[in-house]
């Protein structure tokens, strides 16, 4: 711990507590949305959202299937190969969720929808800088 994980559910309770007695502070609604839980006890887990946001929500709320956000910023490029002078297969606008797929050293694989290609891992959100993603 961290770890990024994904959410679950189109609605998620993100708790002050974790427990059942403590008030709900916001509802997530996007599902796949990477989190990352940065505390846990017994079966909550306490998560931060891109934006900081952080609370608790119950640990079956949360998958280990991976997901990421296009970090705040300019808008980035998806390349078909992890080299920045491969052809651009698309751009991604801040904020736009994708599944994640390998990664190599400082470039990372991602689908959106019908599109894939490769970005530069430090314009992600929901990877760390050295972690090994087959």
């Amino acid at each position: 711990m961290p770890r990024f994980v994904s959410l679950q559910s189109d609605k998620v309770n993100l708790r002050a507590g974790p427990g059942r007695r403590y008030p709900i502070q916001w509802v997530l609604t996007r599902r796949d949305m990477p989190v990352e839980i940065i505390a846990q006890f017994e079966n909550w887990r306490r998560i931060r959202e891109w934006d900081g946001t952080t609370g608790w929500v119950q640990a079956h709320m949360v998958t280990g299937k991976r997901h990421v956000v296009v970090d705040k910023g300019a808008v980035r490029a998806l390349h078909r190969q992890p080299d920045p002078a491969s052809a651009v297969v698309a751009r991604a606008e801040p904020g736009v969720m994708a599944r994640l797929g390998e990664c190599r050293g400082a470039w990372c694989r991602v689908e959106a929808g019908s599109v894939a290609g490769w970005i530069k891992r430090a314009d992600l959100w929901g990877v760390y800088p050295e972690e090994a993603i087959p």
